[in-house]
């Protein structure tokens, strides 16, 4: 999961959409507290929890591949459910840990990768028409883009630079790709889905360049530890 923002005049979009993520969050958290606090005290371990959402997000992967979007959409979700639960019960029972955090970090690329290559396969099996064969070009380019974004992150943090900027981080894929499925599945040719797909293409890429942007900003001329 990715940590959030440092403070500063840089950061003033990032502290207005954590503010905004946090409004949207709290309330979420209300409803999940009493399952976190049960997952606890039975000293389920946050990594299990991790595995578990992994699994449900390869699921999803599966299920795009079978043209089952809907399902995908809820196991997407699902996966998302228990990446919060994961990083609040590391919290709140002290198991957090390095380790943790790496297999989190890794099986989300890994989960992230096969939903794609789901996708993937839901418009190779389409047809082979010139409109399906620009959606597999798209989603190459969202697909980039998604690990493009986590490795400015992670390789801003490697030079001890906390870079967070940026709107369509794993959250925000998460619920516009998951919920975008469930509600609409193939409906209209699949265009809903198409859409997200597109608008994930563009978002993702944009936040990479904006990542490389702020860390040119506050790492350029400042010399290697």
């Amino acid at each position: 999961m990715e940590a959030r923002e440092s403070s500063g005049p840089a950061e003033d979009g990032g502290e207005t959409r954590e503010a905004g993520l946090k409004a949207l969050r709290n309330p979420v958290y209300r409803i999940i507290d009493p399952m976190t606090r049960w997952l606890v005290r039975n000293r389920v371990h946050p990594n299990l929890i991790t595995t578990f959402g992994f699994v449900a997000t390869i699921g999803a992967g599966v299920l795009y591949h079978l043209d089952h979007v809907r399902w995908a959409g809820l196991f997407v979700l699902l996966g998302g459910l228990f990446d919060i639960f994961d990083g609040r019960v590391a919290r709140e029972s002290g198991l957090a840990s390095r380790f943790g955090s790496f297999y989190d970090s890794v099986l989300d690329r890994i989960s992230e990768v096969v939903v794609f290559i789901g996708l993937l396969s839901l418009y190779v099996g389409y047809s082979n028409d010139l409109a399906d064969v620009g959606m597999i070009y798209v989603i190459v380019v969202a697909m980039s883009g998604s690990l493009m974004v986590s490795y400015t992150r992670a390789k801003a943090e490697a030079l001890g630079m906390d870079c967070s900027v940026g709107f369509m981080q794993r959250a925000e894929r998460v619920v516009l790709l998951g919920l975008g499925s469930l509600l609409f599945g193939l409906m209209w040719d699949g265009l809903v889905v198409s859409l997200i797909i597109i608008i994930v293409a563009v978002t993702t890429n944009w936040t990479a360049i904006q990542r490389i942007v702020w860390v040119y900003k506050h790492g350029a001329g400042v010399p290697l530890e």
